[in-house]
């Protein structure tokens, strides 16, 4: 069965910088699109940034593009967001997701998800 958790959330000040990892297991994600995902408290889940298996295209939320940025590591089955230059209004749940086709940033379209990691960020 696969799964994906994620980790190295935390807390840490404005303009600080926090990297989150995501490991999967139980299946090869070699030849899926990877991504990230938020949500804050009363919002609904958004997209942050995605990379596909082939030719490793990026994609990026505005609200995000040019601080954080995205990674994989196909044979170790990872996912990784490097953000800097943090912001509060980046507090929110990080959930890292996969799906077996091209780059999108729809939610109902990511079918593996892990259970999130807290980032919070203070002024």
């Amino acid at each position: 069965q696969a799964q994906m958790v994620e980790s190295g959330g935390g807390s840490v000040q404005a303009g600080g910088s926090l990297r989150l990892s995501c490991a999967a297991s139980g299946r090869t994600f070699s030849r899926s699109t990877m991504g990230w995902f938020r949500q804050a408290p009363g919002k609904e889940r958004e997209f942050v940034a995605a990379m596909s298996w082939r030719r490793f295209v990026t994609d990026y939320a505005d609200s995000v593009k040019g601080r954080f940025t995205i990674s994989r590591d196909n044979p170790e089955n990872t996912v990784s967001l490097q953000m800097n230059s943090l912001k509060p209004e980046d507090t929110a749940v990080y959930y890292c997701a996969a799906r077996d086709g091209l780059l999108s940033r729809a939610v109902n379209e990511y079918d593996f998800w892990g259970p999130g990691t807290q980032v919070t960020v203070s002024s």
